[in-house]
């Protein structure tokens, strides 16, 4: 029942601090043991990610910062700045993507279900995101789920030599909680599940 439990209390934080309840280490292992054991179709293993710490992790939202300082009209960028304030404040980022020559390849292999693989590859990623954000809140770690690509992919790519046919889908800062966030607001469960018995 601990899973589930993480499961419920897993939330979008985004008051974190540059300090973390796991060291460097354990973070690439809890990042190596999602990657390993979150299914995928196909057994594909398509997704990949990068864990962003330190400069790294401040040069990420550096750039950030940067492109969408070139979109955003100076009189309102002020509320966008402190958004991606929030995010650098926090100890790291992990990048999700997805690997598109993994997924040529099965479009090419199996091409009844060609139009479905960029489907489920992103079926894909969004479990992996959702088995590290767990972790991470088990772990005591608070998180949220941004996306801020394509608009930063290409700069992305370069500064950090990542390969061309991997395809961001979301970046995760996280970080230690500061501050709680506001109660969460379900809807009646009732209207979102049937049962036939």
């Amino acid at each position: 029942m601990k899973y589930f439990e993480a499961i419920k209390n897993r939330r979008s934080y985004y008051n974190i601090s540059k300090e973390s309840f796991l060291k460097d280490d354990e973070l690439e292992n809890l990042l190596k043991d999602a990657v390993q054991y979150t299914p995928s179709a196909f057994n594909s293993q398509s997704s990949r990610t990068v864990l962003l710490l330190n400069e790294n992790h401040n040069k990420f939202w550096s750039i950030v910062m940067e492109t969408l300082r070139q979109r955003v009209p100076a009189d309102k960028f002020s509320s966008t700045e402190a958004k991606i304030n929030s995010f650098a404040a926090g100890y790291g980022t992990v990048l999700f993507y997805e690997d598109q020559e993994v997924v040529k390849g099965l479009q090419e292999q199996f091409p009844l279900y060609a139009e479905n693989f960029s489907i489920w590859s992103n079926h894909s990623s969004g479990m992996l995101q959702h088995v590290v954000w767990t972790g991470l809140e088990e772990s005591g770690l608070g998180a949220s789920l941004q996306h801020y690509n394509p608009i930063i992919d290409e700069e992305v790519r370069e500064v950090f030599d990542l390969p061309k046919s991997w395809k961001l889908i979301a970046q995760m800062p996280f970080g230690n909680p500061t501050a709680q966030p506001d109660p969460a607001e379900h809807g009646d469960v009732e209207k979102r599940i049937r049962v036939y018995k």
